[in-house]
C-alpha cells in the first residue's frame, strides 16, 4: 500500500441518514467546545510555546474522519459505562471553565466525548478510535512546575550543542548557562526555542507519521518511535543554530522579528526530513534482514 492509498478519502458516509442521530449531540458539544476554542485562539495558541495547538486538533480531527467508517463496520455495543464519564467530565468541564484551568476544559471534552463514542458505538469504536484522542493528549499543558523542572536540562543542552558546533565552525561565540554570546549580541535559549512543549510537539508529530504509515515490521515501529526523541532534540538544535546564524549575521531585529517565526518552521520542516530519512534507512535495514533470512532457508 502506497502513500497516497493510506492518505486517501475513507469512502462515502450517508451523512443524511446518521444527522438526526448525531446532529443533537454534535451541538450539544459545540456549545461546550467553541468557549473554549476562543479561550485557546486568543490566549494559549497565540502563544509560541502552544502554538502547536491547532494543527494537533486539526490533526486528530482528521485522524477520527479517517477512522469513521471502521467505526460504522465494528458492531454497535453501547455501554453504560460512558454515563459515568460523562458526568464526571461534565463536572470537570463546570470545574475548569469556573477556575479558569484549560487543563481541566480541554481534558472534559475530551471525556465527553469517549463518554459520547461509548454510549452510541461502545468499546469496539473506542478501540478504533483510540489513537485519535490519545493524540488529543498532546493539546493539554502540562503544569508549570512540571515545566520548569524539565526544561532547563533540555535548554542546557541545546546551548551547549549549539555552542560547540558553532565554534567549531569558526564563529565566535561562547556561553553561560542558557545565554549564548555571539559576536555583540546576546541570545537567550528560551523555552519556546528549546522547551519541554517543542519537544512534545515534534513527540507527536513523530507519532501521528507511525499511525499513519503504518508499517508491519515492529522492530521498525518500535526503533522509530525511539528515535523521535534524539530527532526532536537535534531538531531543536538546527533552529536554536539557525536563529542564532541570523542574529549573527542580519542584527538582533531580524532575529527577533519575521525570521524568529520562519525558524519555527524550520523547527518541523527539519524533523520531518529527520523523520522520513531514519525511515528510510530502517527500511533497509529491515529488507536486507529479510533478505538474509530469505538467503538463509534457501541455503
Amino acid at each position: 500500500m502506497d502513500m497516497a492509498e493510506k492518505l486517501g478519502a475513507p469512502g462515502a458516509v450517508d451523512w443524511r441518514r446518521e444527522a438526526p442521530e448525531w446532529l443533537p449531540i454534535a451541538a450539544g458539544f459545540l456549545l461546550l467546545l467553541v468557549p473554549t476554542l476562543y479561550r485557546l485562539f486568543t490566549g494559549a495558541w497565540a502563544t509560541e510555546e502552544q502554538a502547536h495547538g491547532p494543527i494537533i486538533l486539526a490533526l486528530s480531527a482528521w485522524l477520527m474522519w479517517r477512522n469513521w467508517p471502521q467505526v460504522r463496520q465494528v458492531p454497535a455495543k453501547p455501554t453504560n459505562a460512558g454515563w459515568p464519564l460523562l458526568a464526571l467530565s461534565l463536572l470537570m468541564y463546570i470545574l475548569g471553565r469556573s477556575q479558569q484551568i484549560l487543563s481541566f476544559e480541554i481534558l472534559s471534552l475530551q471525556g465527553v466525548a469517549v463518554a459520547v463514542l461509548l454510549l452510541k458505538r461502545g468499546w469496539p469504536a473506542l478501540r478504533v478510535q483510540w489513537f485519535p484522542f490519545f493524540f488529543m493528549l498532546f493539546l493539554v499543558p502540562l503544569p508549570g512546575p512540571i515545566i520548569s523542572a524539565l526544561t532547563m536540562p533540555m535548554k542546557m543542552a541545546v546551548s551547549f550543542v549549539t555552542e560547540h558546533i558553532l565554534y567549531a565552525a569558526g564563529l565566535p561565540i561562547a556561553r553561560s548557562g542558557v545565554i549564548l554570546q555571539i559576536g555583540q549580541y546576546q541570545l537567550l535559549v528560551a523555552d519556546a526555542c528549546a522547551g519541554l512543549q517543542t519537544l512534545l510537539t515534534l513527540e507527536a508529530l513523530g507519532l501521528f507519521y507511525l499511525n499513519v504509515v503504518r508499517h508491519t515490521s515492529p522492530f521498525r515501529n518500535l526503533a522509530l518511535a525511539l528515535l523521535i526523541i534524539p530527532i526532536s532534540f537535534t531538531a531543536n538544535v538546527i533552529r536554536v543554530i539557525v536563529l542564532t546564524l541570523i542574529t549573527f549575521y542580519m542584527g538582533d531585529a531580524a532575529g527577533q522579528g519575521f525570521l524568529h517565526g520562519f525558524a519555527g518552521m524550520v523547527l518541523f520542516v527539519t524533523a520531518l526530513i529527520l523523520i522520513l530519512t531514519v525511515d528510510s534507512m530502517l527500511q533497509w535495514v529491515v529488507r536486507r534482514r529479510e533478505r538474509r533470512t530469505l538467503e538463509g532457508a534457501k541455503a
